[in-house]
């Protein structure tokens, strides 16, 4: 390891202190200063100024990083299970309401959004894309554990729900023509690329990171 190397991992570890994620901070830095290196020559003398170009000053990256220290792993991974749970929640209520209440405001809400299933599909594989970006830009390397273990508990409602559907255990009549055959194979196929869409929005929120 150069003088440069060292003096900027040395520096950042002092003043990244005594952060909970520290252990995975550093290993982070010292892989994009690995990459770095490998990626442009850069002379040895000007190592040291060239990574504080690049990835900050140490004093920089470390206030960034405790600016951040209230999103915990266990806070991102609630959130976002919250949310989609939520989102379940919401789409029950909605049901129930529509097949027991009769309110004009409801039939029509109703009718728009079965009108606009494609969109709803759209921006629900958003979401997914987002918890990934979210947990790749807060954790950066260090978060593809906290990804997975948050993507199979938030996927949890979504299995439920695929189950009901497919064993008909869900009074059909409620859903009117959603509930075809297209459809439900329109919803397997979008669960199916959950995770990847997940993946693809971490590895551009890692990327964020730096």
């Amino acid at each position: 390891m150069s003088e440069g190397e060292q003096r900027f991992l040395q520096e950042l570890d002092t003043e990244i202190g005594e952060h909970p994620n520290k252990q995975d901070i550093m290993a982070e830095y010292e892989l994009h200063v690995y990459d770095l290196l490998e990626e442009t020559q850069i002379d040895e003398a000007d190592i040291y100024r060239e990574l504080t170009e690049r990835l900050g000053r140490p004093e920089e990256i470390a206030v960034l990083w405790k600016e951040d220290k209230a999103v915990t792993p266990s806070n991102m991974q609630r959130l976002f299970v919250l949310c989609n749970v939520a989102i379940f929640a919401l789409g029950a209520l909605l049901t129930i309401g529509y097949n027991i209440f009769d309110w004009n405001w409801l039939e029509e809400l109703w009718s728009l959004l079965t009108d606009a299933t494609s969109i709803i599909i759209i921006g629900y594989i958003f979401f997914w894309g987002l918890l990934g970006y979210e947990i790749g830009k807060a954790f950066g390397a260090g978060g593809y554990k906290l990804l997975k273990k948050t993507f199979l508990i938030s996927i949890i409602p979504n299995l439920i729900l695929m189950y009901l559907i497919i064993f008909r255990l869900i009074p059909y009549t409620w859903f009117g023509p959603l509930l075809n055959v297209r459809f439900i194979i329109v919803c397997i196929l979008c669960t199916a690329v959950l995770y990847p869409v997940s993946w693809l929005g971490y590895r551009w929120g890692k990327r964020a990171s730096v």
